[in-house]
């Protein structure tokens, strides 16, 4: 779906008190491949939520380094863990290899974790949430631990008052990029 149709269905969505209040923007560059663009929510036009292709993948990597370098962080390893690499790797490689090479993967899957949980969204990833939001019922995107399904869930003209009262325990315990949408739309009642 192109950019304008996709903002034109979001915006349909917006509860009628933040219409106008709340806007989807994007840039992109046409001739420039390597240069995805930016996506970002504004609010009374300041950006709020801003989702930068370029970053990402720095960021993601300065996180794993972080992670894989902290003595203290102590990650589980299952057999099941070494097993499957084993099973990918089919040459001879020593059992105290294995284990490290299966930590560094548990590593790298948390390091993602992580990102993901501190919302460094991509205009890309932001498209495809998006999308996946339209086609999906507005309790499974509030009920998501996906903090861009909560956003665009919070904002949504579909969930009402007596909704958005009876979540404040839960939004508690979410991103703060998810409290503040919740705080902002609870105040436009």
């Amino acid at each position: 779906m192109s950019w304008s149709k996709l903002k034109q269905n979001l915006e349909s969505f917006l509860a009628p008190a933040l219409q106008g209040k709340v806007e989807y923007r994007a840039t992109s560059y046409r001739y420039a491949p390597d240069k995805s663009g930016n996506c970002y929510i504004t609010v009374d036009k300041k950006n709020i939520l801003n989702m930068k292709d370029t970053t990402t993948a720095i960021r993601w990597y300065q996180t794993e380094q972080e992670i894989k370098n902290n003595p203290n962080i102590d990650v589980p390893l299952t057999a099941e863990d070494i097993e499957a690499v084993r099973q990918g790797n089919n040459s001879n490689i020593p059992e105290d290899r294995l284990q490290v090479i299966a930590r560094n993967r548990k590593l790298t899957e948390c390091a993602k974790d992580i990102l993901s949980a501190q919302a460094a969204l991509s205009k890309s990833n932001f498209d495809t949430v998006a999308n996946r939001f339209l086609a999906r019922p507005i309790d499974e995107s509030l009920d998501s631990p996906d903090i861009m399904l909560n956003i665009l869930a919070l904002i949504d003209r579909r969930v009402g008052k007596k909704r958005l009262q009876n979540m404040s325990d839960t939004v508690k315990l979410k991103h703060p990029a998810v409290q503040y949408f919740y705080e902002l739309r609870r105040r436009s009642f």
